[in-house]
């Protein structure tokens, strides 16, 4: 499902190609290691059907900052998420594909028609895919249009969702990711799936608005559960 990596400069680098391989070895048996403690709780688990292979494949759309949260749950669907080229994408794809998800290489300022045209491929194929929809730098929280556009152009659903953790760290970044604590319950809340009619500009802006708005209301849905 991967496709192959291409030329990026931090590949001339032998010290990056060691330290990618060292930050993955050992990131990826933390990472196991939490995730082994986290107990889920999840809303919308009807929505779920849609990974039936009597449905056409999904199209998961979430943020940035839940990356984490997300993980151990959708593992082994034979998903596949956009991993951008750089340092950092390198050393993620080699940990989330030991959660069982395939990757396509590009981001929103490298790469990403060619990423788009292998996700279209992957859900040709029956495999699900994945986007953060705000990555990979922002603005937080604002939609981009690859994961409408990937709709509207193929007939699958996007598949909303959001996750919260009661107990967790944030991280000082763009996105302030939440890494979820050992033993952390994660609130899931999983959305009504959006279909797109096509690819016309004003449809797909129209889907980004509606995307951002059911994903806000999902994270308030968490909120009220919580009070």
């Amino acid at each position: 499902m991967s496709a192959p990596p291409t030329s990026s400069p931090w590949r001339s680098s032998r010290w990056k190609r060691v330290q990618v391989a060292a930050i993955a070895s050992l990131g990826w048996p933390i990472v196991e290691g939490l995730a082994g403690t986290y107990t889920y709780d999840v809303s919308g688990r009807q929505h779920l059907a849609l990974f039936d292979a009597s449905h056409p494949a999904p199209i998961l759309a979430f943020w940035h900052g839940r990356v984490l949260a997300g993980l151990p749950f959708f593992r082994d669907r034979n998903i596949v998420v956009v991993t951008s080229e750089n340092f950092d994408g390198e050393w993620i794809a080699r940990i989330i594909g030991k959660f069982g998800y395939g990757t396509a290489r590009g981001s929103s300022s490298r790469g990403g028609a060619r990423a788009l045209v292998q996700m279209r491929r992957e859900l040709g194929d029956g495999h699900s895919v994945a986007f953060t929809l705000d990555g990979p730098r922002g603005p937080v929280r604002v939609a981009q249009p690859g994961a409408v556009w990937l709709a509207g152009a193929t007939g699958h659903p996007i598949l909303p969702f959001h996750l919260e953790a009661d107990r967790a760290w944030t991280v000082p970044s763009w996105d302030r990711h939440q890494i979820p604590k050992p033993g952390a319950t994660i609130r899931l809340a999983i959305g009504e799936p959006i279909y797109v009619a096509d690819t016309s500009e004003a449809t797909v802006e129209a889907a980004k608005g509606e995307l951002g708005r059911r994903l806000l209301d999902l994270e308030s849905a968490i909120g009220n559960r919580e009070s």
